[in-house]
């Protein structure tokens, strides 16, 4: 199947390595893993690991001139090629392994086309750089249609905080306006993005520095912008360069309203 994929487009690539990571992650759920400490709490498992082998498998066999920067194996080919794929195997490590089936597997060409899988749900949302859809099995392939309408916002409420104190998240929860209005979900993984970008979440919000160029939020921004959504930093700038965190919101009306919030500190 992998070399099947040598002569196809970005997207079939993409697609190709979510769904295989993807495979990896639902085959390996509810196994006694091994933990592999990244200091400050945070850690990798076995099947972190062995989802971005196959991930990169697919890539290396479909373009194997392109770079890799991965969550696990770090940068792999020269760090300023013009294409790289930037892969994240499993975002919601914590989540798995406490058997929690909240996760996603992001891979992303930078600039470029971009997929993200949910292994448990089957879902596989995908963008060509330019259009989002979402692939079911069994199904048509169906474009992704962003919405408010169920009013739910994700926050993330994981460290670092590099913004505080001017700016933190769990803050916003405790806005009377932000109640009056939305309500809150954490669900501790970027699969959330792909919710905004498909209509299930109104919006996200997260601190940090640029996410633009992460490999657990390439995948995400990627699908959010084709799809129409409204994506800035949390002081409302365009994502990269010196930016700083996330606000994807539906709408204009929305990433209006959670600035607004975030800004005003009464």
């Amino acid at each position: 199947m992998i070399d099947s994929y040598a002569s196809s487009d970005d997207a079939a690539v993409a697609i190709a390595a979510a769904r295989a990571g993807a495979d990896v992650i639902r085959n390996m759920y509810g196994r006694r893993l091994d933990r592999i400490d990244k200091g400050a709490g945070d850690f990798a498992t076995a099947a972190d690991v062995e989802a971005e082998k196959k991930i990169l498998g697919v890539i290396r066999a479909a373009r194997p001139d392109d770079a890799v920067l991965g969550e696990e194996g770090g940068q792999q080919g020269a760090s300023d090629a013009v294409r790289q794929w930037l892969v994240d195997p499993l975002c919601g490590t914590l989540n798995y392994a406490v058997g929690t089936m909240l996760v996603a597997v992001n891979v992303a060409l930078r600039d470029g086309a971009a997929a993200v899988a949910d292994p448990f749900s089957g879902e596989i949302f995908f963008t060509d750089g330019e259009t989002a859809w979402v692939w079911r099995d069994g199904a048509d392939d169906a474009l992704l249609t962003p919405t408010s309408a169920t009013r739910l916002v994700d926050v993330n409420l994981d460290p670092p905080f590099p913004s505080a104190p001017g700016f933190r998240a769990v803050d916003l929860l405790a806005r009377p306006e932000f109640i009056e209005r939305f309500r809150p979900r954490v669900v501790s993984t970027t699969l959330a993005l792909a919710w905004v970008a498909a209509g299930k979440r109104a919006a996200y919000v997260t601190d940090g520095g640029d996410l633009s160029g992460s490999v657990h939020f390439a995948a995400g921004i990627a699908l959010c912008r084709a799809a129409g959504c409204v994506v800035t930093g949390i002081d409302g700038a365009p994502t990269g360069g010196a930016g700083r965190g996330l606000v994807v919101a539906a709408d204009e009306e929305t990433h209006g309203l959670l600035l607004s919030m975030m800004r005003s500190r009464g």
